[in-house]
């Protein structure tokens, strides 16, 4: 994995807040979060939190609620399904993004150190700016293009075969671990697509029912669009439903060059 990069509007004060743990609590950890408020004029800092496990959930997720709850309310994060389904949670926990949803915290060692995902503008605290990140999803036109008239009676249907080209990418839950674990999207945000947006231009792309590959694939081709891609596999090691973005871009690629000739 590429080295973690912080959020771009980040100078840490790591002087923060320390929270400790009820008297008494044998089964301590300590949660080390990332809290910056963009409309208090105050630069960046690492609040830590000392919690009694035995009074705690299992997961990150389960220990960000019982902070919220019980001990700093002004803390903010996005969850939502609590189950991986979302990709609400999604944040950098222990230097890898991931969901909170589904890290448990036995998972990490010593100290949770925990993020907003990385070279993202942050809105506050734990939670980033996915503006960006969404446009370029729309922009892939995620929705099937047909010209032909639907069956009056059925869907279009297709193959097992086909449909199990599609059942991989169809997964993906736009939580953005991928795309903010890359290298390139870092220095070419604004103009290369990402692994997300590229997933699912490649969903679409492979659907047997979709009649326009010529459109989608003429789209992509722009110097940064799908080429910014250096093949440095961080999405894939990254993504929290084991999908394989990279080798999704690999395979537009080579349909690139095939539609050449």
């Amino acid at each position: 994995m590429a080295e973690f990069r912080l959020p771009v509007n980040s100078r840490i004060n790591k002087n923060g807040k320390v929270h400790v743990a009820p008297v008494g609590s044998k089964n301590v950890r300590s949660f080390r979060i990332y809290r910056f408020d963009p409309n208090s004029g105050e630069t960046p800092r690492i609040d830590t939190y000392n919690i009694d496990m035995d009074a705690c959930g299992p997961m990150v997720l389960d220990a960000l609620i019982k902070i919220k709850n019980e001990i700093d309310p002004s803390l903010s994060f996005r969850r939502s399904c609590r189950e991986g389904i979302c990709g609400s949670c999604a944040m950098n926990i222990d230097g890898t993004n991931t969901l909170a949803c589904t890290k448990a915290c036995a998972d990490v060692k010593a100290e949770v150190r925990i993020y907003p995902l990385p070279h993202m503008a942050v809105i506050k605290d734990l939670v980033p700016d996915l503006t960006q990140f969404y446009a370029q999803y729309a922009s892939v036109k995620p929705w099937l293009q047909s010209s032909t008239t639907p069956p009056p009676d059925r869907e279009r249907l297709q193959s097992p075969e086909d449909q199990a080209k599609i059942d991989g990418p169809s997964a993906c839950i736009l939580c953005a671990c991928c795309s903010t674990s890359c290298p390139s999207y870092w220095w070419n945000g604004d103009r290369y697509l990402g692994p997300a947006a590229l997933l699912a231009a490649y969903r679409w792309i492979v659907d047997s029912r979709d009649e326009a590959i010529v459109e989608r694939l003429n789209d992509l081709k722009d110097p940064f669009k799908l080429y910014r891609c250096h093949t440095i596999m961080n999405c894939t090691e990254a993504c929290p439903k084991d999908l394989n973005p990279a080798k999704a871009i690999a395979e537009i690629k080579k349909m690139m060059v095939e539609s050449q000739h």
